[in-house]
C-alpha cells in the first residue's frame, strides 16, 4: 500500500469537474447514492469507516509472539477503532503467499509464529472476526493477488518456495517474486484460494490491493505472449487481460459461493499509472461490475503539483462505474518525517474529509494503517474523533442476498427510554436524532437490542437495516421533550 510512484500530471480541467458524474460515452451509467430511508428528515449520508490491518512484515499485527499477547493486542486496537466510531476493518489474511488461517495452497504466515508454515495452535481468523463482528464492525479479508516473496537486492536469494506452488508458475523480479499472472493455471489457484477462504470463514468481503503487475520492472513475457496472447495485438493490453480474466474470476467466484460477499479493490492513486504501469484497467472492472467497492489510494496531499488529492477524487468520481466510492487517505503520512510539510497539520485531514463529505457519490474512507491511528502522532487521531463525531451507517454495496429490512413498529418513549419492535431475522436497529424536522440527522447507535437510553431533546425515530447494509424506511417521529 504505502509506496512512492512518479505520476503524470493532471490537468487543470480534471481538477475542475471534482463534483462531475459525466461517464464517456461507451461507459455504463453509474448508479445514484442510496436514496434515502424516509421523506420529510433529512438523514445522515451513509458512510463506510475502515481501517487497513497490514500483517505483512507485521506492520500493524501482530508484532508480538503467543496466542494471548497477539489476542490482547488485537481487541485493544478494535476497542479503540470502535470508541473512534469505525465500522469496518481491512486485514491482510494473504499478504506473501502465505496464510493466517489453515490454507491447502498457502503456508501458515511466519508474521504469527516467527517461522513459515508453522501452525500458531490457534485459529486465528476466526478469532479475529469474531471480535470484529462483536463490536459491530465489518470484517473484510485483504489478499494480496501475485505477491510471493521480496529480496532486498538481485544478489540476495529468495525465500523458499512453498511445496504448494509450482516454480512453471512464478516470475523472480530483481526484488519481488510473483505469480505468473499470465499463467490459466495461476488464475485458477487464485479463485481456489478465495473459494476455500469464504467457505470456511464468515467475512465480510474479500478485498484486493493495488499490486498487479508490480511497478517498476521489466518484463520478459514473450514466451507467454506467444503461448497465450491470441487476440491481442499489442503486449500491454495481454498484460492487461490477463489481470481482467483475474478479476473477473475472483468476482464471479465471490457471486457463485457466497453472494453476500462483497469484492473490493484499492488501486493506485492515479488511474493512468495503474492502465500504463500495472496494467490494471479499473474503468473496465468498475463499469462491468466486477467490483463491489472500489477505494482509491488518494495518498497525496490536496493541491500536489503532479498527483493532487482533489483532482484524482474527481476522476475516480467519474470512473467509479457500478461500485461505491470509499477514499483511501494516507493516514501514515501525518507527523511522520518523511510525509511531507502538508502532513504536518491535521488541518490536511479536516480539508479531504469536506470533500469526500461533499461528492455525492462517495460513501466513507479508509485509513492507512491502524498502526498510525493509534500513534496518534501531531494529535491527527484527536481530529479524527472530532471528524468521526457521530456513527455512521454502513452503505450497501453487492448484492441483495437477506430479506429485505421491514420497518419497526411500536415506537415508544418513557422517560429516557426508546422502545421498538422489529419483525424479521438477523436486523439491527438503527437509531436516529433529529435536533429539529429541519435539521440534518445523526445516528445514536446501530444495535440488536429492542430498546436504547436516549439524552438529547428533539425528534427520534428508528430503522432496521439487514446483513446487505439495507435500510428499512423509518418510522415517524417520537418527541423527547
Amino acid at each position: 500500500m504505502k509506496r512512492i510512484l512518479i505520476y503524470v500530471g493532471i490537468s487543470l480541467c480534471l481538477a475542475l469537474i471534482l463534483n462531475s458524474c459525466g461517464k464517456d460515452s461507451g461507459s455504463t451509467p453509474a448508479p445514484e447514492p442510496e436514496p434515502p430511508v424516509s421523506t420529510g428528515l433529512i438523514f445522515p449520508k451513509k458512510e463506510m469507516r475502515a481501517a487497513w490491518f497490514a500483517t505483512v512484515w507485521e506492520l500493524d499485527w501482530p508484532g508480538v509472539r503467543g496466542e494471548a499477547a497477539q489476542k490482547q493486542k488485537y481487541r485493544d486496537m478494535l476497542d479503540r477503532l470502535k470508541e473512534l466510531k469505525f465500522n469496518a476493518v481491512i486485514f491482510q489474511v494473504k499478504g506473501m503467499a502465505d496464510a493466517f488461517y489453515s490454507s491447502p495452497y498457502e503456508p501458515w504466515s511466519a508474521a504469527i509464529s516467527g517461522t513459515r508454515g508453522v501452525d500458531p495452535g490457534y485459529d486465528v481468523l476466526k478469532f479475529l472476526i469474531d471480535e470484529t463482528h462483536a463490536r459491530g464492525m465489518e470484517f473484510h479479508a485483504w489478499m494480496n493477488p501475485y505477491r510471493i516473496s521480496t529480496r532486498a537486492a538481485a544478489t540476495d536469494a529468495f525465500a523458499a518456495l512453498p511445496s504448494t506452488i509450482p516454480s512453471a508458475w512464478t516470475i523472480d523480479l530483481p526484488t519481488i517474486r510473483i505469480y505468473n499472472p499470465a499463467m490459466p493455471e495461476v488464475r485458477q489457484r487464485l479463485n481456489d484460494i478465495v473459494k476455500d477462504f469464504i467457505t470456511k470463514f464468515n467475512v465480510d468481503g474479500i478485498h484486493f490491493d493495488d499490486y498487479f503487475y508490480p511497478s517498476g520492472f521489466t518484463y520478459n513475457d514473450d514466451a507467454d505472449y506467444t503461448k497465450y496472447g491470441s487476440g491481442y495485438t499489442k503486449k500491454d493490453d495481454f498484460r492487461r487481460g490477463n489481470v481482467e480474466k483475474a478479476i473477473e474470476g475472483v468476482f464471479n467466484t465471490i457471486k457463485a459461493t457466497k453472494p453476500e460477499v462483497v469484492f473490493s479493490v484499492s488501486p493506485a492513486a492515479s488511474r493512468s499509472y495503474n492502465f500504463n504501469t500495472m496494467f490494471a484497467d479499473l474503468p473496465k472492472w468498475t463499469s462491468s461490475g466486477w467490483v463491489d467497492i472500489l477505494i482509491p489510494q488518494l495518498y497525496q496531499e490536496i493541491g500536489n503539483s503532479s498527483n493532487p488529492f482533489e483532482g484524482n477524487l474527481a476522476d475516480w468520481t467519474q470512473f467509479r462505474g457500478k461500485a461505491q466510492l470509499v477514499i483511501g487517505h494516507g493516514y501514515y503520512k501525518f507527523g511522520a518525517s518523511d510525509g511531507g510539510a502538508a502532513f504536518q497539520n491535521v488541518d490536511q485531514l479536516a480539508r479531504q474529509f469536506d470533500l469526500v463529505a461533499k461528492n455525492k457519490y462517495a460513501v466513507g474512507s479508509a485509513i492507512y494503517s491502524a498502526r498510525d491511528v493509534m500513534a496518534n502522532r501531531i494529535k491527527i487521531t484527536d481530529k479524527l474523533k472530532e471528524l468521526y463525531n457521530h456513527n455512521a451507517v454502513m452503505p450497501f454495496a453487492g448484492r441483495e442476498v437477506a430479506p429485505k429490512p421491514t420497518v419497526p413498529t411500536n415506537l415508544a418513549l418513557n422517560g429516557s427510554e426508546l422502545s421498538w419492535t422489529v419483525t424479521g431475522s438477523n436486523l439491527k436497529t438503527v437509531v436516529y436524532h433529529f435536533s429539529d424536522l429541519k435539521a440534518t440527522g445523526k445516528v445514536v447507535g446501530v444495535t440488536s437490542n429492542l430498546k436504547m437510553d436516549v439524552t438529547d431533546k428533539g425528534f427520534y425515530c428508528v430503522t432496521t437495516i439487514n446483513v446487505d447494509n439495507l435500510e428499512s424506511m423509518a418510522t415517524t417521529t417520537v418527541e423527547k421533550k
